[in-house]
């Protein structure tokens, strides 16, 4: 690629982030774990390249996991951390565009993967870089959680593969969702389970099934999704501004919707994100009241995963110099990353989408 890159069609800045949680949290032993995990990677060849290996190390897939699980044991954080770069590699590959990556391929991949986690050794993935180091991670991770643990982490990455699966459904058709849908199905891809598994893990907390299934927990949860998500479709849009069709993300959502342009689309967004970014830290408190020691760390977790996902992704070279505009990631790149004093809009109450409205009424419980 020569010549400057092309101008983000989101506008010069993106917006200040309302997020009044502690930030800038980091494991401390982040550096070394980050020198582990890029050792595995180059044992197990997952790059077929340089070129594949600079944007895989872009995805700072270690700075992610320490962000967002800042405390906590750092063996179980190191494979979480493997996880992390392993998925992003498949993860690509989803988001390419490709004829390869079509609905089908994508379907049939996600369920032998799922296979793979639920049934070690179940040999219905091809062979190569990426089958062998699977099974490593599996089987370690079998090692490491209990049944519990494995059962929630299948269960999140079910989440992340189906959400993967529809948006290539999406694509396939040509078709944009409509919001409702969207905010029911877009975030499933961003994986909060298969992350906040990991982060109870490394802290040792373990939680009853009776709390953490039960559906103000699960709101919270999908809320803190939902932001993430919303947040990621912010500084990845970049990244994916090439595709053809457009790729199913908040601010496209919206601007399909409303008629008007992506830029124009970005005060809506942000408007939809801080109502439940609202909603999210006001359930929070009130789960926290009567919290007993693992409820209260795992909501302290869940306010990492969402605090600790903007700094990573304000940091990260694979939205700050994207692939489609820069042969190789540019090291030091990062956004201008502003903090908003306040939620962008004063409404508190749920928004006209049936899909999370219902969040709202465990504020009253």
């Amino acid at each position: 690629m020569s010549g400057p890159p092309r101008p983000s069609r989101l506008g010069d800045r993106l917006p200040a982030f309302y997020c009044p949680l502690e930030r800038d949290l980091v494991h401390p032993d982040a550096k070394e774990l980050e020198v582990r995990a890029v050792e595995w990677l180059d044992a197990f060849g997952i790059y077929p390249d340089a070129v594949e290996r600079a944007w895989g190390l872009a995805t700072h897939s270690a700075d992610f996991s320490c962000r967002i699980v800042p405390e906590g044991d750092p063996e179980v954080l190191l494979l979480f951390v493997e996880w992390n770069y392993w998925a992003n590699a498949v993860d690509d590959w989803q988001d390419s565009g490709d004829a390869g990556a079509g609905t089908a391929a994508v379907t049939e991949h996600g369920l032998r993967l799922l296979r793979t986690i639920e049934d070690p050794g179940a040999g219905v993935l091809p062979a190569g870089p990426m089958t062998r180091a699977l099974d490593d991670l599996v089987r370690r991770t079998h090692a490491v959680l209990d049944p519990v643990q494995l059962h929630r982490f299948a269960g999140g990455t079910r989440d992340w593969l189906l959400g993967a699966a529809w948006q290539a459904a999406r694509a396939e058709s040509r078709s944009m969702p409509g919001l409702n849908e969207f905010a029911a199905m877009g975030s499933l891809a961003n994986g909060t389970r298969f992350s906040l598994t990991w982060s109870d893990a490394a802290r040792g907390v373990r939680l009853p099934a009776e709390v953490l299934c039960a559906p103000a927990l699960r709101a919270l949860t999908d809320a803190a999704g939902f932001v993430v998500s919303a947040d990621n479709d912010l500084f990845s849009y970049d990244k994916d501004d090439h595709l053809d069709p457009p790729e199913v993300n908040l601010v496209n959502v919206i601007a399909q919707e409303r008629g008007c342009s992506p830029a124009e689309a970005v005060p809506s967004a942000v408007a939809l994100r801080d109502r439940v970014m609202v909603l999210f830290l006001r359930l929070r408190e009130r789960l926290a009241r009567d919290a007993d020691p693992p409820l209260a760390r795992h909501l302290e977790a869940l306010g990492q995963y969402v605090a600790g996902s903007i700094a990573w992704q304000g940091r990260a070279p694979r939205y700050a110099s994207p692939r489609n505009r820069h042969r190789l990631p540019l090291a030091d790149a990062r956004f201008d990353l502003r903090y908003a004093a306040g939620p962008s809009v004063p409404a508190a109450g749920p928004p006209p989408l049936p899909a999370i409205a219902g969040w709202w009424r465990f504020l009253e419980q």
